[in-house]
């Protein structure tokens, strides 16, 4: 084995390696010159010629003193090797040196003597170019202080990922003295961090040589317990040569931009939330779809649980002024929604129950004091008065459940209920922003809840009226068989003035009417019962179709800027006619067996309400089997399809086999269903019987 065998054995391949020139000995440019004890050159290396510009054959056997230095400072030369070699120290210094080219440049040596064997006296001359090496000197002193005042943290690990420079940033970031970093790979000098995907990302910078660059770490260090977030840089040192030395890393503290550009994020997230809000929240005027959209949207980004609660008396229409400060409260559930599939949605109150709530409990709490209730962090006792029983508590408890928020409904000044949120599965406790959020979309939503509830309550005492003045069981006429459906408008909409009547009349006759006061509400419901009370005032004096219309016509314009249509029509059973007219109403159907219905061509007139328009009734022969339909627009009219359509829909709903009246008016009523939220809709169809027997 040779001497480099041994030497890498013990040292390593990469320390006794031939190198390339370029090292830092290379840089300075370091010759080495002997001289005898007479000052004669003895040995001459070639970076020696190159800093003086002699071959070793020019100057081997000559005196450096005379070859190298001028005559003015040849004494001084003299003196100083005298005393190197008499005294057996060192000099050091700088002096002038003369190029073989004549110019004169300062050197840098340092001198000492040396013996031997047989006790021969020689002195070593080092020698490199003075400027140079001051270059080096300066350049090397300003990349220490560059390092060691940086206040980017700056490391260095070698080839096997271990520490051999950590400047004082990088020891104040990690919180671990520089010292107790050197020789250590980061796994053992920073045990506290997860230094898997660090080393991982070293290992690949040194395989490569691919810088990794801008890199963000999230974590606390001993020097620090709050959250940092770092920008980490890793690269490749190489010296000239190209020989991989290790690997620099640099880091810089950048949790400052870092929470600021969270918080730019943060109110980007929650302004698209509100924004959400005024898209989603109040589609409708439907009370329970609109607190469903509220506990929706909740879900998606704020809370992992969310119910919507109103005060019941609110419901009632009651004021909340109306509850008592103190003691239970009743609330009624509307809404509970979970951003995924849960066991702690049996913990919450199903929709439409009503509970009473003692004081203690939180969402009390958030409606009695109209101000948010927040628990960051959700301890045992909190959950007692978060449950509604034992049972729900256990629930919530198996599911997680660690922090929870509940922000009031109000509107108009009014306290309508509470959004009660809970996160279970999110890890991060609710916040007082999260709290501001919520109260601002609860505010919103509140209004929409509260409009939502003030029109449920002004449509249901519209039905509750519209249905005190439809009549409730028609009389069965003379020589008729009558069926009737009223359908009120879908939830969302609101009750309309359409009204049906059969009036018996002198003689065995029957008035049937139909009409629609034009509008929605209790005005147009208060409208209706005033028109079908003058209706069933002007039948009982067994006046003309037209006259009665003509009359009605004069009643309606003295109402405030109200129209209705109206269809009326009297039958004699004795005549076996039937007189009908119209007031701007859609044509009744003439529907007789064994031939196809068809529309009856009849004068429109115009609608009640309008004036100075003449009426004419036409006069129409029955025979037993005859049906009359008649109905108001809500069965027809639809935004989406044309009337037409939906009047031919009609007739082919008469056409197919003949069922008995009762059955008549289902098929026609789901054979042209109203669209959500459509008109009401009222159908009356009589059907001619026998003739009655003649009056004695």
């Amino acid at each position: 084995m040779n001497a480099s065998e041994v030497f890498e054995e013990r040292l390593g391949p990469q320390r006794v390696a031939a190198t390339e020139p370029g090292g830092l000995l290379d840089v300075l440019g370091v010759a080495a010159i002997v001289l005898d004890e007479s000052g004669r050159i003895a040995l001459w290396s070639p970076p020696a010629q190159e800093l003086f510009g002699w071959t070793a054959h020019e100057a081997l056997g000559r005196s450096a003193a005379k070859l190298l230095v001028s005559e003015e400072d040849r004494p001084l030369v003299l003196d100083l090797f005298a005393r190197v070699m008499g005294g057996g120290g060192t000099w050091a210094g700088v002096f002038p040196v003369r190029h073989k080219d004549g110019r004169t440049r300062l050197v840098e040596f340092r001198n000492m003597r040396l013996q031997d064997e047989h006790g021969g006296l020689y002195a070593l001359g080092i020698a490199t170019d003075e400027p140079t090496l001051r270059a080096v000197e300066r350049d090397l002193a300003l990349s220490v202080r560059l390092v060691s005042q940086s206040p980017i943290g700056l490391a260095v690990l070698d080839t096997e990922l271990r520490y051999v420079l950590v400047n004082p940033a990088l020891a104040r970031i990690n919180g671990v003295p520089a010292a107790d970093h050197m020789g250590r790979t980061v796994r053992d000098a920073l045990p506290f961090l997860d230094t898997a995907p660090i080393e991982s990302a070293m290992r690949r910078v040194l395989e490569t040589g691919v810088p990794l660059l801008d890199q963000t770490a999230i974590g606390r260090t001993p020097g620090d317990p709050t959250e940092h977030a770092w920008n980490v840089s890793y690269y490749r040192l190489e010296d000239p040569a190209g020989r991989v030395l290790g690997v620099a890393t640099s880091i810089v503290d950048v949790s400052e931009q870092y929470h600021a550009a969270n918080e730019a994020a943060e109110a980007r997230r929650r302004l698209d939330l509100i924004a959400r809000a005024s898209v989603r929240i109040g589609t409708t005027l439907d009370l329970n779809r609109t607190a469903h959209e509220l506990a929706d949207l909740v879900v998606t980004d704020l809370a992992d649980i969310a119910a919507v609660d109103l005060l019941d008396s609110v419901l009632d229409g009651r004021s909340t002024t109306d509850e008592p400060a103190t003691g239970p409260v009743a609330i009624r559930a509307l809404a509970v929604a979970a951003a995924y599939p849960t066991d702690a949605l049996r913990a919450a109150d199903p929709p439409g129950n009503i509970a009473k709530y003692n004081a203690e409990r939180l969402v009390t709490r958030c409606v009695t004091s109209a101000r948010p209730v927040l628990v960051s962090r959700v301890g045992p006792a909190d959950l007692a008065n978060i449950a509604r029983d034992e049972e729900a508590e256990a629930l919530l408890a198996r599911a997680g459940l660690h922090s929870y928020l509940a922000v009031p409904l109000i509107a108009r000044g009014e306290v309508l209920g509470a959004l009660d949120l809970k996160r279970a599965r999110n890890p991060q406790p609710f916040t007082h922003d999260d709290a501001v959020l919520a109260l601002e979309l609860a505010t919103r939503a509140a209004v929409c809840i509260d409009n939502a509830r003030w029109f449920q309550q002004q449509r249901n005492a519209a039905l509750s009226l519209q249905r005190h003045l439809l009549p409730r069981q028609p009389p069965q006429p003379t020589g008729l068989d009558v069926a009737y459906r009223y359908q009120p408008a879908a939830a969302i909409g609101e009750a309309g003035g359409d009204w049906f009547d059969a009036i018996p009349v002198a003689g065995d006759k029957t008035a049937l009417v139909v009409g629609d006061v034009m509008g929605h509400g209790i005005n147009a419901a208060a409208t209706m019962g005033q028109l079908r009370t003058a209706t069933r005032t002007l039948a009982g004096l067994d006046l003309d179709p037209a006259d009665v219309l003509r009359h009605l016509d004069r009643i309606t314009s003295e109402l405030d800027e109200t129209t209705a249509t109206c269809v009326y029509a009297v039958y004699d059973p004795h005549r076996t006619h039937c007189r009908i007219a119209l007031a701007g109403h859609l044509p009744p159907i003439w529907d007789r067996p064994g031939r196809a219905p068809r529309f009856l061509q009849l004068p429109t007139g115009a609608p009640l309400g309008v004036g100075g328009v003449p009426f004419r009734a036409t006069t129409v022969d029955c025979a037993p089997g005859d049906r009359l339909v008649l109905y108001t627009d809500g069965l027809v009219e639809t935004r989406d399809q044309p009337i037409d359509d939906r009047l031919r829909a009609l007739l082919d709903a008469l056409t197919h086999h003949r069922l008995p009246l009762e059955a008549t008016c289902d098929r026609l009523l789901a054979a042209l269903p109203p669209p959500q939220g459509h008109d009401d809709v009222a159908l009356l169809i009589a059907e001619v019987t026998a003739a009655p027997p003649a009056a004695d």
